[in-house]
């Protein structure tokens, strides 16, 4: 049998349909258009596996900012009455099938990036439901990242209109540029334009730092800055290698079941 595991990055879902409610408090309504949303996604995607991928929400920034303190600092936190929801909304998700899984010391995102490309490797069809562009760098001919709000797929194509470079670029792209929405600062300088430039003349950071070849407008920035670029690729840099704990078995979709339950 053929799979396609569907992953949902499930607080990048829940936080954009609370956004839009007029009453932030009504968390009863929150479960009720979440869910919904969740059950057109199940139909739209038709999954054999599915899993709700969770940050869980007493841990703290991880390794990420062990490396790099400021990242993420001083986001705002959930919505009380929406954290307080969380076990509900999940409650509610497993009746319609699909389990939760909360991340305990590594960000749901690299969860994410690990089952997904364990499955992927396999030549098994996986699809990532998130408006996050950070999962691009992980695609392959066999994994796919949908943006169901905007309707769109971020697929290579999508990357090169974005960002100008390829989809396993992208660390080094954000290792250059930064994120800011992350507090993640990259090369002082350096901006989209030259990133692209450097990146469609080297494969990566180092390659472009290795090089006589790079444009003397750049060399300055990369030899004061390189150690930066390099924190902040690997910040940007999902990883792949987490012990998950379980198997597809443990997350095939049978509604039925739930439904007699």
């Amino acid at each position: 049998m053929s799979i396609h595991l569907v992953i949902i990055d499930a607080l990048n879902l829940i936080r954009r349909n609370h956004a839009v409610q007029t009453d932030p408090t009504d968390i009863a309504r929150t479960i009720d258009t979440t869910s919904k949303t969740l059950t057109r996604i199940i139909n739209e995607s038709d999954p054999t596996h599915i899993i709700a991928v969770f940050d869980h929400h007493l841990q703290d920034r991880g390794w990420r900012a062990e490396l790099l303190p400021e990242y993420k600092a001083g986001r705002k936190p959930m919505p009380e009455p929406l954290q307080q929801g969380l076990e509900s909304i999940q409650d509610a998700w497993w009746e319609l099938g699909v389990d939760s899984l909360l991340s305990s010391g590594d960000e749901a995102d690299d969860l994410v990036a690990t089952l997904a490309t364990k499955v992927a490797a396999h030549q098994e069809k996986v699809t990532i439901i998130s408006t996050d562009k950070g999962y691009c760098q992980i695609l392959s001919p066999t994994l796919q990242i949908r943006d169901y709000f905007q309707q769109r797929w971020l697929d290579a194509p999508f990357i090169a209109d974005e960002f100008g470079v390829k989809p396993e670029q992208l660390a080094d792209y954000w290792g250059l540029t930064g994120v800011s929405s992350s507090q993640v600062p990259g090369v002082p300088g350096i901006g989209p334009k030259a990133a692209k430039e450097i990146l469609t003349q080297f494969p990566d950071i180092e390659s472009a730092y290795a090089s006589e070849e790079l444009p003397k407008k750049y060399r300055k920035k990369l030899d004061e800055h390189i150690e930066m670029a390099r924190i902040c690729r690997q910040v940007s840099k999902l990883k792949t290698d987490i012990e998950l704990g379980f198997n597809l078995q443990d997350i095939r979709f049978n509604p039925a079941d739930n439904e007699q339950a």
